[in-house]
């Protein structure tokens, strides 16, 4: 008893320590309060704070009860004593045999704050260098907060059970942010700052094994589940294409989770991978094509796509806002190269015969002062003008150059409130399309300014694009339609 040690602090820095008399074994430790924080000294405020941080570990935490008195304002004796405040367990230390598929979704609601049940689960337990155990969880529906991408609150991290704070974006990359569960680990200091977890390795390891374990396990749904991995795609698949952006490791994985919807596919439901299409392209077809576009239906209908059905060629119809940036990290797909078939002039290879290739050349050569006299009256707005082969139906189209920005990112970068430098397009001509032949015959300068500058009205607003002067656009066509009336 004569033993017993006091060690006493200020919380400043500084301390003592020195010798007394206890006569009982153990330790006690004993708070004293700032003046104003006196709210934790409330039971209430107490037991929060044990279950959030302290609900896991194994050894019991007991508080005093707090009955409530009885009509007399007393309070019955048998209702006095101690109460255990946490579980004293955790689940995921658990062996899965041990584990029902009920406890598993009932400790995913309660991490998730989510009524429905998760799509699926992963529980490992990992031993060697670094141990830790994970927990993750897919829920079956979007988060509400899943398009917030600085609201990083989908991992729990645990340090020998006890809660250390809830932050992905160290144990998960962004776009993975829907991902849910738990990840705890003895190899970690149990007073981890956000600092340390930015420069630890154990947290690199732990998160590049977590991230390849949900990829894997998504990898698997697509594989044996399709109808289930088509409702995952619907939720989560404008999420998971920000991958290739930011996680180039894992970049071929994630390509082949991704689904488009094609020329061929018939509808805006997003169901052919990358790997279909492989599988269905032409002989001699070179590079997967793709076109991007507000929507399905402007994809579909848009004259770029007039050559490949023509041909047959399938294309990607790329309509979500995430696809211009996809397709800037995703170059390539199987060592096929992706090209938009609104970008560049337009190089079929092999696709095309050499007879093919003479007759352009010598359309090319019969449309050269056409070409002149197009660019010298539309100067201040495009930037090129061409005879194209990429068109069967329309008269015009317009391309972006193969190292400018997409006509349809520059739209959507303008309407974003962003002050984005726009680039002239290249305007490309039918030379087989009664418009533009009859543009080659036509000897008045006057109707052939107003017709070239309906062409290229058209062919913006074909691309989506907005009519600098539509009043001017109207006017013109009107006195057209007078004309022939």
């Amino acid at each position: 008893a004569e033993h017993g040690v006091q060690w006493e602090s200020a919380g400043e820095g500084e301390f003592t320590i020195e010798t007394i008399e206890k006569p009982q074994r153990g330790t006690e430790i004993t708070l004293h309060l700032r003046e104003g924080e006196e709210e934790f000294a409330n039971g209430w405020r107490l037991r929060n704070i044990i279950t959030k941080y302290s609900d896991h570990i194994n050894l019991p935490i007991l508080m005093a009860k707090e009955p409530l008195p009885n009509e007399d304002g007393e309070i019955d004796e048998a209702d006095k004593g101690d109460e255990t405040i946490n579980k004293a367990t955790a689940l995921w230390t658990l062996s899965k045999n041990d584990i029902t598929e009920d406890q598993y979704k009932e400790f995913y609601k309660q991490i998730a704050h989510d009524y429905q049940d998760p799509m699926l689960w992963s529980h490992n337990k990992v031993e060697g260098n670094i141990e830790y155990t994970s927990l993750l969880y897919i829920p079956s529906k979007a988060p509400f907060d899943m398009w917030d991408r600085d609201r990083m609150h989908g991992i729990k991290l645990y340090v020998k059970r006890v809660f250390i704070m809830e932050d992905s974006e160290q144990l998960m990359p962004r776009y993975l942010r829907f991902v849910r569960g738990v990840i705890d680990t003895n190899d970690l200091p149990l007073n981890v700052s956000r600092e340390i977890l930015q420069s630890s390795k154990t947290i690199d390891t732990i998160r590049a094994a977590s991230v390849k374990k949900v990829l894997s396990e998504i990898s698997k749904l697509a594989k044996n589940e399709p109808e289930q991995y088509a409702e995952f795609w619907k939720e989560f698949g404008q999420v998971l294409k920000e991958g290739p952006g930011e996680d180039f490791a894992n970049k071929e994985t994630l390509a082949k989770l991704f689904r488009f919807a094609t020329t061929e596919s018939g509808s805006s439901d997003q169901t052919v991978s990358l790997e279909d299409y492989v599988s269905r392209m032409k002989d001699k077809q070179e590079k997967i094509y793709y076109i991007t576009a507000e929507s399905y239906a402007a994809a579909k209908n848009s004259p770029h796509l007039e050559v490949f059905r023509k041909k047959g060629i399938e294309v990607l119809l790329l309509t979500d806002r995430v696809d211009e940036w996809l397709v800037n990290s995703l170059t390539e797909f199987d060592d096929k190269h992706l090209q938009s078939v609104a970008k560049g002039d337009l190089d079929l290879g092999e696709l095309e015969d050499e007879e093919e290739k003479k007759a352009q050349e010598e359309t090319d050569k019969n449309f050269e002062d056409l070409v002149e006299r197009v660019k010298k009256s539309l100067e201040d707005k495009v930037k090129d003008v061409r005879i194209t082969h990429r068109l069967t139906d329309s008269p015009a189209c317009l391309v972006a150059d193969n190292y400018d920005m997409s006509m349809n990112l520059e739209r959507m970068l303008k309407a974003a409130g962003q002050d984005v430098a726009g680039t002239k397009p290249i305007m490309e001509l039918n030379p087989e399309h009664p418009m533009v032949v009859k543009l080659k015959d036509e000897s008045d300068e006057s109707r052939f300014t107003d017709w070239t500058s309906i062409l290229f009205d058209q062919a913006l607003l074909a691309e989506g694009g907005q009519l600098e002067d539509p009043a001017t656009y109207v006017k013109r066509i009107n006195e057209i339609l007078l004309k022939i009336a």
